[in-house]
């Protein structure tokens, strides 16, 4: 949705359907025709009402908008299992790695019908991390577990992975345990 959202106020239709319009300070985007003249053929152009996912204004002023957090072994396909993660970290605080463990995950199901597994994404509010450095287990021929490993090398990516973490583990029910 943000994406075609994103499309549908580059394209050159647009400057003529959508204003800004401010209430209590903060700017949004309100139709202002439902029809305009196609630039490619001349034909009326009909456009549907904008519906918008709900939006969340964060502290720098800029709008959020609200995404399940969830993991994708094949782009577009959720991850029903909950995973276990580890997670290590330098001494010095640099950098880490996250090493998750599926068994039996939910790809292993639908992946003859939508596709090979292609990595390994985290998906959250704030965009996608992914990690190629994905291995089956197979135990007498058959698929029973999948590990995949994320590495951050600084301490940036380490705040966004947790803040992804801490989306991902309230919307699973998971539990940080120090050991």
């Amino acid at each position: 949705m943000a994406t075609l959202h994103s499309l549908a106020l580059a394209s050159p239709v647009s400057h003529h359907l959508l204003q800004p319009r401010s209430s209590s300070g903060i700017v949004s985007w309100a139709a202002v025709h439902r029809s305009a003249k196609s630039l490619f053929n001349g034909l009326p152009l009909h456009l549907p009402r904008l519906r918008v996912a709900p939006l969340r204004q964060n502290s720098h002023g800029s709008i959020i908008m609200m995404v399940k957090p969830t993991i994708q072994f094949i782009q577009g396909t959720d991850e029903q299992t909950v995973p276990d993660v580890r997670l290590t970290k330098s001494r010095d605080g640099t950098n880490g790695m996250a090493i998750f463990r599926f068994d039996q995950p939910s790809v292993f199901d639908s992946s003859g019908e939508v596709g090979d597994i292609t990595g390994f994404y985290m998906i959250d509010e704030e965009g996608v991390l992914q990690s190629v450095d994905v291995n089956a287990k197979f135990v007498n021929g058959k698929p029973a577990g999948i590990e995949a490993k994320y590495v951050m090398r600084t301490p940036r990516d380490w705040d966004r992975f947790m803040r992804f973490m801490e989306r991902y583990s309230n919307a699973n029910g998971l539990q940080f345990i120090k050991k």
